[in-house]
């Protein structure tokens, strides 16, 4: 159970994961062992699932984002299977989700260019047995960056 001091904490970690028990434990009013202690205790129970830096993909070279919406022509297990190894083997897919509606699957891609787009979805996505279809939208400029989860 997560107390509203476990929530500041959360907050505050999601928006400086580098922050010291120290730092935390200013922020929070606690002793640095407490600010620690309470910490290892949200990672432990899985609230903290990991750390990671947020890359600029324009520095990278990544000037293409979008979204793909997939439709599997056959649904069975093996089918659906095999799409998620596909996707998990692909470092231009980041992220992919099984949807409601009229898609099966949305996955959110970065690639250099225009084509190393086409050649993800013509070489890649559209030629595995299981995809009927796709539909592709095209990031013109992203509003709202991944922001932290309500705490």
């Amino acid at each position: 159970m997560l107390d509203s001091m476990d929530l500041r904490l959360l907050a505050a970690l999601q928006k400086d994961a580098h922050l010291t028990a120290q730092q935390l434990g200013e922020m929070l009013h606690l002793s640095t062992s407490q600010a620690g202690r309470r910490r290892q205790r949200l990672e432990a129970e899985g609230y903290i699932t990991g750390y990671a830096a947020r890359l600029d993909p324009l520095k990278l070279g990544l000037h293409v984002q979008g979204f793909i919406q997939v439709h599997l022509g056959t649904h069975g297990p093996d089918q659906s299977a095999g799409f998620a190894r596909m996707v998990n083997s692909r470092p231009e897919i980041t992220s992919a989700w099984t949807m409601t509606g009229e898609a099966d699957y949305l996955l959110h891609v970065y690639c250099a260019d225009l084509p190393a787009l086409n050649r993800l979805l013509h070489e890649v996505i559209l030629p595995h047995p299981a995809v009927a279809r796709v539909q592709s939208q095209i990031v013109m400029d992203q509003l709202k960056r991944d922001a932290p989860l309500p705490t």
